[in-house]
């Protein structure tokens, strides 16, 4: 899906939207795609953890609570969270406890919740607010088919991203443009639902323009 030889795309944020990354376990190092586009774009946040080696999901979930607070003092409509990995994990997480200023969310090669015993905190339903899910054929922390099956829960859009391992530095993404992308489809969705919302009409069905899937360490 990725190459590096491409230009990184334009993307604007609206202001009435703030962008907050979080990383999975142990952070993400300044080689990963997450880490490249909080140096891109100075404006947007990351949730930070008080231990990024304690894979605590209700203390996970309870910093994204905070940073999703933060977002709404500042963006009208709250944030959009960019999550990779165990940060999918505690954005899920809060997403089931409050959606409330969570705007949208991009899911990329979400960890396994059955390998962290966090399956039952999770939501199974189509969650309030717009998602995109990317996951890669070879990740070695959750099948792709598995990430999918959550994924159609979730109402997510679903991205083949290829055979690009775990999605995180030592996939060797670079910045990462075809991510960047995808985040400003789901920007682009964000618009489109807050729009019908606004004048009352039924939003049909969200054609992404991005590859959706056939039915079928920095962690």
């Amino acid at each position: 899906m990725t190459d590096r030889s491409k230009p990184i795309p334009r993307l604007e944020i609206p202001r009435h939207l703030q962008v907050l990354t979080v990383p999975g376990l142990h952070g993400s190092g300044p080689g990963h795609w997450q880490s490249r586009w909080e140096q891109r774009f100075p404006d947007w946040q990351r949730v930070e953890q008080h231990d990024w080696s304690r894979p605590s999901l209700t203390l996970w979930a309870e910093r994204v609570s905070e940073g999703v607070m933060r977002a709404q003092r500042v963006a009208a409509r709250g944030a959009v969270l960019v999550a990779h990995s165990f940060g999918c994990m505690a954005t899920l997480r809060q997403a089931a406890l409050d959606p409330a200023g969570i705007a949208g969310a991009l899911l990329v090669a979400p960890a396994d919740p059955d390998k962290f015993g966090v399956a039952h905190l999770l939501p199974t339903y189509r969650l309030p607010f717009p998602t995109i899910l990317v996951a890669s054929r070879n990740d070695p922390w959750m099948p792709q088919r598995t990430a999918f099956s959550w994924g159609t829960l979730w109402g997510s859009e679903l991205v083949d991203a290829g055979c690009l391992g775990h999605i995180n530095a030592d996939s060797g993404l670079g910045e990462w443009g075809e991510g960047l992308a995808l985040l400003g489809t789901l920007v682009q969705r964000i618009a489109f639902e807050g729009s019908a919302e606004a004048t009352g009409d039924q939003a049909g069905p969200w054609e992404a323009g991005v590859e959706v899937a056939s039915a079928v360490p920095y962690i």
